[in-house]
Parts: C-alpha cells; structure tokens; sequence
C-alpha cells in the first residue's frame, strides 16, 4: 500500500502546534477587545492616537493579555499536551474545542462589557465589583437595558465568536489499530516533554517575565507603558483585571518614614476644634445626589463654552448664588460605594473601595455616630430597596439611628407608594425628596440627615410626565440630570416652608462623576470634579465662589467645625471654614496613581516616585511640569504621609482617635470667614 505522506496536523506535533495557532487565535481577540475598548471610549484616549504611542500601549496589552490568556486557558493548555495517546479521538478533541471556545467567548464577553461600564469607573473592572452589587436584585433589567442600547456589541461577539469556532485548528488522529505500541510510547514522551517545555513560559507569562527578580505583575504595572493613569485602563484587559485581584491584601503600609510620628509631624487625620460656635445647634441636612458631577451645572462653569455654556441645573444654579463653593472641587472616588465614606466619615478610596476591603470591619464612626452623642436624632434616606449598595449596613456602622427606604416610602399613607418606584433602582427623587423633607419635619431638633438620590442613575430614565419637559439632549444622562435638579429645586421650595429651616447647615454634593462631554472633565483630574456646595440660610456662612480647593472628605470636618465641635475626630479632609485657601488639598487614586493637588499644582504619584505633575489651570493636562515645579518635592513628601498614615491606620484599625494621640492643631477663630 502506498503511503500517504504526513502533514504537520497528523504528526506527533499536531498537538502542540494545533495549541500554538489556537492560542494566536485567542490573541487576536482580545487584540479586537482593546480596539473595540478605543473606540468605544474615544474621547478619553483621543489625546493618545499618535502611531507611537499607541504602539506602546498595545505592546504594554500585550504583557497582560498573554498572562489573562495563560491563567484562563491553563486547562486547555493540559488536555491539548497531556501525554496519553488514548485522548487522540475526534470525540476528545472536540471537546478540547469547546472548552477554548467557550473560555476564551466568556474572556471576550467580559472584555466588551466594560468598555461600556468604563466610562463610570475610569478603570478596569476588579472583583470588588462583586461585593459591590450583591445586595441588588434589579440588575437584570439594568443588564437587558444596556444590552438593546449597545446591540452592535452583541452582533460584534457573535460574529468573532462564529469566526473562533470556524478557525480553530483541530489535530488529525490516526485509527488506534494503524499505530504500534512503540509509536505510542515515543508520542506519549514528545508530548510529556513539549508540556515540560511550555510549563515555565506559561508561568513567565502569568508572572510577567521568568527573571528571578520579577514579582507577578499586577494592575498596577500597566503604569510603566502609559502617560495619564486613565490610558491603564486601554493597556489592561479585565479578565486580568479580575483574577490579580483575587483575594488580595488591598493596603500594605510603606515605609517612607521611619516613624508614624515622624509622618505624623507632615500629616495628621486627627483634628480637635477649641471654639465653641453658636448657643443653638444646628441641624445638618447632607444631600448626596447621584452621578451629579460639577461638568453639568452651569454656575460652576462659568468659562466653559467660552462663556456661553448654560448647564443643566437651573435650580442649583440659584442655591450656588446662595451658597459657599469652591473653584476646584473634587470626589475622592468614582463609584458610590466611594461617596458614602468619603462624604459622611472623612474616608476616601485608595487602591480598592473601603467598604468592600477586610477593614471596613474596623472600629469607625462618622457624622452620625460624632454628632448622635451630642444628642442628635440621626436617619439616612435612600429610595432604594433596603440593603442595596449595602448602604443600610454602612448607615448603621457609622452611627445612624434610623434608615428610610423604598419600602418605607411605600407605606407612608401620604405619597404614591410602589406607584412611584422608578422600575429599576428606587423611588422617582421628586417624591421621595419631599418624602425626605417631610419625615424631617416630624424630627426633634437637632437631627442630622442625609440622603442618597438615584434618578440620575443608569438607564436614563425619567417619569412619563416629564418626558416631553426633557427631553433628549447632549448626552443619554442629561434629561436625567434636569429632572433630578428640578427635585432639588422643589425640595428646597418646601424645606423654606419648615420651622427648621433657617437653623439649618446644608451640604450637597455627588457620589462621583459620570458621562462627560467637555475635554477638561475627560482627564485623569477632571474625572472627579463633584461640587461641594455649603448652604447656610440664616446667612452665618458667607456665600460665594472660593478660591481654592474642596473634597468629600472635607465635608465632615467642615460642619463639626461649624457646628462647633470640640472633640477629637478622625478625617483624612480638612476644615474649610479656617483653613486658609491656598492650604486646601485633594487627595484620589487613579489605576495605581494617587493624585493629590495643590499649590496649584496636579502631582501623579505611583506610590514611589512621582509621574506627574500639572499646573491647576493646564485643563486639558498636556504639560507635564515633572522636575519644573519648586512645590513638587513638598507635594511629595505631604502625598507620602498622607498614604502612610492612611494605610497605617487601616492595617493597624485606629480609625479612631486614641486617647494620647497627638491633635492636629487648628488655627484660631479669627480666621474662620
């Protein structure tokens, strides 16, 4: 019989070179997911679309991709070079397809879905999403929601996954009878050692590099291949995103000084005011107003658009005219998990949510728990279902006596109950405002409330009535924001109307930022511009516009400082009412950057030296001043002490001020206002 000669695909090496092309194929992939991830978020990478440059940071997604490719396809990996002859069956390697069909569809799926949720983040998608969302049960809706709205995405998998299954490379087998015993020795030994041989280059590939040096990356080394921390999330893919963050230790302490107290003399979070303020206590009222970043509201923006931009918060607008603001403004996270610390304990969001990290079970308090011993009736008010965000454990961990939501709405006999519930997250904010105004009005005085809005929440939805009052325009979220703003306004209109109006301190601020459509708030900086706006009626606080800096973690000891608390507290933020303006600071963390301003200045530093650093005023942060600016040593050494007193603090649990601690000295009153 006349032998046929052998191809590539029917040798021993069929295997293994089988597993090479497939494993090219899964590159190519993820290769289209970064792209599709460019485009699909643009406006945030437009500034990064010259040849080189782009050349690095898809070279930098190489390094991640084949490590998310190596852990996701380990298995895949073994079945191909398992050195037995008896797997070489077409039942066998059928199956060997559809475990890399279906692995590598679902690391596919997983990559398009976050360029969407992208835009909210600014980063890569971690597993602290998890614990995020597991107490919401609307997310199905939410899901089908975004899934009709970005249809081309579901046409785009399809279509590469119909291609994955049509150009994967199958190995040809041989009948059991026409191979000899001796073959099946010799191919059992070529496939032990080809599996020998790729072990190492597939754990050099998980770790980054097969140096003794090297430690496994992480996200955090996506900064070595990009200039601006927001491009992390174009070098990342995030089924790495997913896996490095697996049961990690979020906060390790540094070592920048020798001593806590040696940092401490930079910085300190603990805070004693010495001066009383007022005979009559106050009440505080805190209004944190989903996705309500400072780019939409017009008299915060009074430049944009060359003088001509108008907003979309006409009813802030007049409160703002009322009210004490501040020329730069800023969050100190990008989800509302990060805002409720931020805004109400002085906490911000470094590396991963406080709230969903092992320390969240330290002993803490926030204004709540301060201002509860000072015999104050305490309640928070979300018009969501009880539990969810895990914001009715967080209200009570920090010292709120009562918690108001969706269901507690519903049984009030004078609103619209369930009638009023939005279909997805919560109560319409225009009733449950006024539900929230007047479940104040039955409170002994002082109390201290605040409240968490959710109609300016994805999917963009408003109530029928108001559909044709608002209608589209600019972005999906702007009607959204027009709706919420008029919620505001008439909150406002019936809160005049109570007795306790005018002994009132009010605070309104956002959780974060969201969609963006001006340059300056699509920057690494401009990501987090939240307003914070103090409003006093009785006219104690002069209003105005600031010229300086604020952030959620001022706020807490801004209103202990107004309401003349004398007690020590902890807050990472700082008083605004005494601290003089060119002293004020901003604190966030941004993929593996902390950025912290002041003195006019942006400083990006990587946790060991600084990237960057930006003058306040360059919007569009195009000039990086790195080695130029004299206050860069000093912004370092601050940032430094900063991140160690914070991470100190979380591993050690002294979020509380203990009894010897040295207090942050204050200035006098004199110079309050």
């Amino acid at each position: 019989m006349k032998k046929r000669p052998i191809g590539i695909l029917q040798s021993p090496l069929a295997p293994f070179v089988a597993l090479l092309l497939n494993l090219l194929l899964a590159f190519g992939l993820y290769i289209v997911a970064r792209i599709e991830f460019l485009f699909e978020n643009y406006n945030y990478f437009c500034a990064v679309l010259s040849p080189a440059r782009l050349w690095r940071l898809f070279y930098g997604g190489y390094m991640f991709d084949r490590s998310a490719i190596t852990y996701t396809n380990a298995l895949y990996i073994v079945m191909m070079l398992f050195p037995l002859w008896l797997k070489e069956t077409r039942l066998y390697h059928q199956l060997c397809k559809w475990v890399f069909v279906v692995v590598n569809s679902a690391t596919l799926i997983i990559n398009l879905s976050d360029s969407v949720y992208f835009p909210y983040t600014l980063r890569r998608t971690t597993t602290s999403v998890f614990s995020e969302f597991k107490n919401e049960n609307n997310l199905g809706d939410v899901f089908w929601g975004e899934l009709l709205e970005h249809w081309y995405l579901v046409l785009l998998a399809a279509g590469l996954i119909f291609l994955m299954w049509k150009l994967y490379v199958t190995p040809q087998t041989k009948a059991s009878q026409y191979v000899s015993a001796k073959q099946r020795i010799a191919y059992g030994g070529l496939q032990l050692l080809l599996l020998a041989a790729i072990t190492p280059l597939g754990v050099g590939a998980c770790r980054g590099g097969l140096g003794s040096g090297i430690r496994p990356i992480t996200i955090s080394n996506a900064n070595e291949y990009v200039e601006r921390p927001t491009e992390c999330a174009l070098v990342l893919n995030t089924p790495f995103a997913l896996i490095r963050t697996i049961g990690k230790s979020v906060f390790v302490v540094p070592e920048y000084f020798k001593t806590q107290e040696e940092a401490e003399k930079v910085f300190s979070p603990i805070h004693q005011f010495t001066f009383p303020f007022g005979s009559e206590k106050k009440n505080v009222v805190v209004l944190i107003v989903e996705s309500f970043g400072r780019e939409y509201i017009g008299a915060l923006n009074e430049d944009l658009e060359g003088g001509h931009y108008k907003g979309y918060t006409p009813n802030v607008d007049k409160l703002i005219a009322q009210s004490a603001t501040y020329r730069y403004s800023y969050c100190n996270g990008r989800k509302s998990i990060d805002g409720m610390p931020s805004v109400l304990c002085g906490i911000p969001m470094f590396i991963e949510p406080f709230v969903l990290s092992p320390q969240s079970m330290n002993t803490y308090t926030g204004m709540a728990g301060i201002l509860d011993k000072e015999g104050y009736h305490t309640a928070f008010f979300h018009g969501a279902n009880r539990g969810s965000m895990g914001f009715l454990a967080f209200a009570k961990k920090t010292g709120f006596k009562e918690y108001y939501g969706r269901e507690d709405y519903a049984s009030d006999p004078r609103f619209g109950g369930d009638a009023d519930f939005d279909g997805h997250w919560g109560i319409w904010d225009e009733p449950f405002l006024q539900y929230y105004c007047a479940k104040m009005s039955e409170m002994k005085q002082p109390f201290m409330t605040a409240v968490f809005t959710v109609s300016s929440h994805t999917p963009y939805v408003i109530p029928d009535k108001y559909k044709k009052v608002y209608p589209e325009e600019g972005l999906i979220m702007h009607k959204c924001i027009r709706y919420t703003d008029m919620a505001i306004g008439k909150f406002f209109a019936s809160a005049r109307k109570q007795p306790w109006f005018k002994n009132t301190i009010f605070v309104l601020t956002s959780d974060h930022t969201n969609l963006s459509d001006h340059a300056q708030y699509q920057t690494d900086i401009g990501g987090f511009c939240s307003p914070i706006i103090i409003y006093d009626p009785s006219g104690e606080i002069e209003p105005g516009m600031r010229d300086g800096i604020a952030q959620q973690i001022d706020i807490l000891p801004t209103v202990l400082s107004i309401l003349g608390y004398d007690k020590p507290f902890l807050s990472f933020g700082c008083d605004l009412m005494t601290t003089p303006m060119e002293e004020t600071y901003a604190v966030n963390y941004l993929n593996g950057i902390y950025q912290y301003v002041k003195y006019g200045y942006v400083l990006q530093f990587d946790g060991k030296q600084t990237k960057a650093i930006y003058a306040l005023d360059d919007l569009l942060m195009k000039h990086n001043l790195k080695g130029k600016a004299k206050q860069q040593a000093q912004m370092e050494r601050e940032v430094k002490a900063i991140i160690q007193q914070y991470m100190y603090r979380m591993v050690n649990d002294r979020l509380m001020p203990q009894p010897k601690e040295k207090i942050l000295s204050v200035l006098s009153q004199n110079l309050r206002r």
